[in-house]
């Protein structure tokens, strides 16, 4: 069941005439109810991307991370990972992110509701992918993980680390990561990690770094030391917006 409330805003593109209607989209995990947003152009409907937001929840950023990636012509799910109520609430926000962390079937399942509702939306056609940022990115990699029927994954500056590595021949998708070669929450001892455990898995992946650039680069809005090794980077954010447009416009194909 989803809320017909509709916006519009103009697509940023030139060549690209249509506009980028929103709607509210309910779904649920089990008894957990949950409402995303649906990012779409009006022109067509387009191949489906559930992008998953940061650890602090279903916020402005994931919004406006859906909105650029529907002027590219995607429908995009800027979904919810906790549960109606819960995002602006820092101490449930905090429990839910953890809970989801420590329990990777949890994680997977909660993802794969936000992917069965986009499946179910009219507006998609063709193949669908995954976009995360920060938690976001863990959790695009554990949906790659697990074997999800995904054409493409790509993590922003999101957690590398797992309880649950890759099983050769799982990762089906194309991963992309884009990492902050100063990132001291993922420290690049994560990094060797990871790529150590695609290659065991025989995954098709691949992983930019980008110099300088530190945890949470595409957040705009990150007060410069509010939290230690936080900050926006107009180059990486740009950079990897990018390279992941590229990336998406290979792996996921038009219906």
């Amino acid at each position: 069941m989803s809320d017909e409330r509709y916006s519009f805003a103009p697509a940023s593109s030139p060549t690209q005439r249509a506009a980028i209607l929103t709607r509210a989209l309910s779904y649920s995990d089990l008894d957990t109810a949950l409402t995303g947003v649906l990012h779409w152009n009006e022109a067509q409907p387009g191949p489906g991307i559930l992008l998953i937001h940061s650890g602090a929840g279903l916020d402005e950023h994931a919004r406006d991370q859906a909105r650029r990636y529907a002027e590219l012509g995607y429908t995009v799910l800027a979904c919810d990972m906790y549960g109606d109520g819960v995002a602006g609430d820092r101490e449930r926000v905090m429990a839910c992110a953890t809970a989801l962390r420590d329990d990777p079937a949890l994680l997977v399942r909660r993802a794969q509701a936000g992917l069965a509702a986009l499946s179910r939306c009219p507006e998609v056609s063709g193949d669908m992918g995954a976009i995360g940022f920060c938690f976001g990115g863990m959790t695009a990699l554990a949906l790659a993980r697990s074997g999800a029927k995904l054409a493409g994954v790509v993590s922003i500056h999101g957690t590398l680390t797992t309880s649950k590595p890759a099983e050769p021949g799982a990762v089906t998708a194309k991963v992309l990561v884009c990492h902050g070669a100063s990132d001291p929450h993922v420290p690049m001892g994560d990094v060797a990690a990871f790529t150590d455990e695609m290659n065991h898995a025989d995954a098709d992946w691949q992983l930019i770094i980008y110099g300088r650039a530190v945890h949470g680069f595409t957040h705009k809005h990150a007060v410069p030391g509010a939290i230690p090794g936080v900050a926006y980077d107009e180059s990486a954010d740009e950079r990897s917006f990018t390279a992941t447009s590229m990336f998406l416009a290979g792996a996921l194909a038009q219906g």
